[in-house]
């Protein structure tokens, strides 16, 4: 049962915060093809804004039937990655400069909420906690699960890069959505600030799981760790190369498209492979949550 909160069940205020996401798609893009003019007005981020605060307090919500941070099935994983690639947009992304992301970012959560709505089955009806009584493990989820987020940032700029160059090799550098973005330069450095800031945070995720995984290896969810580790694995690569210049710029977009892709099929993989347990006590886990499922 959904819970209630000001009247509205958890669920209708993520479908309001939706609608908010994909109204400010449309209008951006609007603006700049048909009207010319820069999306990176204050409306679109106060309307970005908008949207989160209503997802904030539709995940509010739902995290009130755990007592925590809602990530217990494939929709709360989905619904937190959004909320976490909005966040970074709104408190990260003005200092990039980049016009046309928050109409990108607004996409980005518009497309995956929806998919997240409309799949029920995503929304497995367990409502046991799944961090038992450690705030840390419910911290390392949590943040490995913010990294996600970042990493969506990441493939939308790298999609922004790559639209750049393509319109700079086609010499259709005039119409369409060109004027608006940044130079290929300004877009590959901004590329390797997000690689970093979000292997940071799930190198830290992964530091404060470490400890709970050496005191109870018998706890640890061997294929989930395992993704995990691959994940951050695949973008350290990555970093090491694009550092090195083995890398270039165009091929480094490319790969953290397909590496957040990979990710993103691991998170639902992992989920749908998760067993039951019959118990709520700590485990090693990455973000991928519904490890407690009422059958």
């Amino acid at each position: 049962m959904d819970n209630v909160l000001f009247g509205l069940t958890d669920k209708q205020w993520i479908w309001i915060a939706t609608v908010v996401f994909a109204s400010t798609f449309v209008l951006g893009t609007y603006s700049a093809l048909k009207l010319r003019r820069k999306t990176g007005r204050p409306y679109v981020l106060a309307l970005v804004s908008f949207g989160w605060i209503l997802q904030t307090i539709g995940l509010y919500a739902r995290g009130l039937q755990y007592g925590g941070c809602p990530l217990s099935n494939q929709f709360e994983l989905v619904q937190f990655m959004v909320w976490s690639a909005i966040a970074i947009y709104i408190f990260v992304g003005p200092a990039f400069r980049v016009s046309l992301l928050g109409v990108f970012t607004s996409g980005f959560a518009c497309l995956f909420s929806i998919l997240s709505l409309v799949f029920r089955h995503w929304d497995d009806p367990s409502r046991e906690p799944i961090f038992g009584d450690s705030p840390w493990i419910e911290t390392h989820a949590a943040l490995a699960l913010f990294s996600y987020g970042v990493f969506g940032v990441l493939a939308l700029t790298s999609v922004m890069y790559l639209s750049q160059s393509r319109a700079l090799k086609s010499k259709k550098v005039v119409g369409g959505l060109f004027p608006f973005l940044p130079s290929i330069v300004e877009l590959a450095s901004i590329n390797v600030r997000l690689l970093i800031m979000g292997l940071t945070i799930l190198t830290i995720s992964l530091g404060i799981g470490y400890s709970y995984f050496v005191q109870d290896l018998e706890s640890v969810l061997t294929l989930k760790l395992a993704s995990t580790v691959a994940v951050w694995l695949a973008y350290a690569i990555l970093l090491a190369l694009r550092i090195k210049f083995s890398l270039t710029s165009k091929k480094f977009a490319w790969s953290c498209l397909a590496v957040f892709a990979a990710a993103l099929l691991s998170l639902y993989a992992v989920d749908q492979n998760s067993e039951p347990k019959p118990d709520s006590s700590e485990q090693a886990y990455f973000p991928h949550s519904s490890d407690t499922e009422v059958s």
